[in-house]
C-alpha cells in the first residue's frame, strides 16, 4: 500500500493565458483537477512546494492528497508541462481517483541485488534494464510507490520478463492479458563480447 502525500491548493477564479501568466509571475502554477462525478476545477499551487515535490519519485506514481482549505481530494498526476529551458512548471493536470474503482498507473521498477548476482559479479557480463517502469492496474489503496525486482539469482543468459515480476497483492499488469508477445523482457544478462560482436557482424555484411 502506498503512502499519500498532501499538497495544498487554492481555487483559481481567473482563466486564460493572461491569468496563467500572472500566476506564474506570482510564483504559482495553474492547474486543473478532473474526473470522477465532479466537474473539472481550476486550481493553483505554490511553485516552490511543487518544484521540490516533483523531484521525488512518489510525485509521479503515488496517490496525492490535494487539500483545498481542508477539503481533500485524492488524485494522480496525469500531465505536467515544463518550460523548455527554465526551471519552471507551466501547468499540471490531476485526475481524481475513486477508492472503489481500479486505476491504471505507471509504477517505477527498483532493481536490487544485481551486484550480488552471478551475472553482476562477472566483469564480462552486461546487464541491461529494458524497462524502468511498468503499467499496472489496481485499487488506489493497493497502488505501490515502486515495485522491487530482485536480481540476486540473475545468471549469464538469463532474461527476466514482465511475468517474472513479483507483484504486490491486488496489483496486476494489464499488458500480460494481451498475449505472450506482450510478455516483454525487463532485464537481460549476456556476455559483453556478444554486445561487441553484433555491430561488427553487421558491418561485415555492408
Amino acid at each position: 500500500m502506498s503512502k499519500t502525500h498532501e499538497i495544498k491548493v487554492q481555487r483559481r477564479e481567473d482563466e486564460g493565458k493572461g491569468a496563467s501568466r500572472r500566476l506564474r509571475h506570482a510564483g504559482l502554477i495553474p492547474a486543473i483537477v478532473y474526473g470522477g462525478d465532479l466537474k473539472p476545477v481550476s486550481i493553483q499551487l505554490d511553485h516552490e512546494e511543487v518544484w521540490l515535490a516533483q523531484q521525488n519519485e512518489w510525485f509521479y506514481s503515488s496517490i496525492l492528497d490535494l487539500s483545498l482549505n481542508g477539503d481533500v481530494q485524492k488524485v494522480l498526476l496525469r500531465d505536467m508541462q515544463r518550460h523548455p529551458f527554465k526551471q519552471l512548471i507551466m501547468h499540471i493536470d490531476f485526475q481524481r481517483v475513486n477508492e472503489n474503482e481500479k486505476l491504471n498507473a505507471s509504477v517505477p521498477l527498483h532493481f536490487v541485488n544485481e551486484d550480488k548476482s552471478p551475472a553482476g559479479k562477472s566483469a564480462e557480463v552486461v546487464v541491461t534494464h529494458e524497462l524502468n517502469e511498468v503499467q499496472v492496474s489496481c485499487l488506489p489503496k493497493d497502488l505501490p510507490e515502486f515495485i522491487e525486482v530482485d536480481l540476486s539469482a540473475l545468471e549469464v543468459g538469463n532474461v527476466i520478463h514482465l511475468s517474472d515480476i513479483k507483484l504486490p497483492a491486488g496489483v496486476e499488469i494489464p499488458e500480460l492479458k494481451l498475449g505472450k508477445e506482450h510478455d516483454v523482457a525487463v532485464v537481460i544478462a549476456k556476455h559483453g563480447r556478444e554486445e561487441a560482436e553484433a555491430p561488427a557482424a553487421e558491418g561485415e555484411t555492408k
